[in-house]
């Protein structure tokens, strides 16, 4: 019997596009979420029937759900900074300094 081998190009892919979005205020989380819940989830169907699945494929599968948490986390507090940076200063302000970076930019 031929062993099947798990494909983790897709768990990257979503977790560097999650990296990615984390510059949108940590809104990457959802995409790294999604990464971490489809290694989990693939894992956990290897854990059934560990006999029916390639070793190597099995641990590339665990780095890339490892690398899919750690973007999580990346984005997770990111979004708890951002959301606690619009509570404290205030969106107006937040926009304000933007746009004075932005000036500051374009002036060099």
């Amino acid at each position: 019997m031929e062993k099947q081998n798990l494909k983790p190009a897709l768990v990257y892919v979503l977790a560097i596009l999650g990296l990615l979005c984390c510059c949108f205020g940590g809104l990457g989380f959802i995409l790294a979420g999604i990464a971490f819940f489809i290694a989990h989830s693939k894992l956990k169907e290897v854990e059934a029937n560990p006999d029916n699945y390639d070793h190597d494929s099995v641990k590339a599968m665990n780095t890339a759900k490892i690398v899919a948490m750690s973007i999580l986390i990346i984005n997770l507090l990111y979004f708890g900074m951002t959301i606690y940076r619009i509570s404290t200063v205030g969106w107006d302000e937040i926009m304000q300094q933007s746009e004075q970076m932005m000036e500051e930019w374009g002036n060099q």
